[in-house]
Parts: structure tokens; C-alpha cells; sequence
């Protein structure tokens, strides 16, 4: 990978991206919504401004997943890739387990920790 340049996308290749900036952070969410959007206990995001995102390759299908919240994934392997609230529309959060370095960005912070499964440790 060249000097500056962040990349990624989907499990399967369909789906591929750059970003433009350096994130502005990047955390780790324990909402149920993340949770079920992911099928996971967690997930690793990172954030940007929404013009930093570009897609690259292919066409990522998006869908509304609550009333002020769409995300993307890839229709064929089924990856997450970003999440937008409208509270938020001007930036975009990306699953950093998509960047192909996802070491690139550790998470700073955990969020929505009191909704947390049990079992997990943080």
C-alpha cells in the first residue's frame, strides 16, 4: 500500500473503496442495532466526512435500519460496510474490519458500553 492511502471493501471483492482523510476517530459500538446490523457483539467503526468515502467498485445496496439511520453492505457476501444517522448526515461511518489494514485505525473509545452483552470484556 502506497504512503497515505487507505483502502478497502467487501469479503467477496465486489465492493471495493477508498478513503480520502484521515478518520476523525474511531470506535467500538455495543449498540443492539450495530450488534444485529453485523451479527456480532461489537463493532469496530471508524468515522469521516461523507465526501472522504468513495466507492471505487462496485454498488453497495443500502437500507434503512430505524427510522434515522441507513447502512450499506455488500450484496453478495453480505459484508457491512457503512452506517449514516441523519443527526449526523454529513459524515459516514465505515466498518473498520473492511479496510484491508484494519490495524491501521485501533478504536480510541467504546460507546453504548451499558448496552454491552454480558459477556463481554472491555
Amino acid at each position: 500500500m502506497r504512503e497515505g492511502e487507505i483502502t478497502g471493501g467487501c469479503m467477496c471483492g465486489m465492493i471495493r473503496y477508498k478513503v480520502t482523510t484521515t478518520p476523525s476517530c474511531s470506535t467500538i459500538c455495543h449498540c443492539n442495532d450495530c450488534r444485529l446490523a453485523c451479527g456480532a457483539q461489537s463493532v469496530a467503526w471508524f468515522s469521516l466526512p461523507v465526501e472522504s468515502f468513495v466507492i471505487t467498485k462496485g454498488n453497495p445496496k443500502t437500507y434503512q435500519s430505524s427510522n434515522n439511520a441507513t447502512r450499506t453492505f455488500c450484496h453478495e457476501c453480505g459484508t457491512s460496510l457503512t452506517y449514516i444517522n441523519e443527526s449526523r448526515a454529513h459524515e459516514v461511518d465505515v466498518t473498520t474490519s473492511s479496510l484491508d489494514d484494519p490495524e491501521q485505525f485501533p478504536p480510541e473509545k467504546q460507546v453504548y458500553e451499558e448496552h454491552k452483552l454480558s459477556w463481554v470484556k472491555v
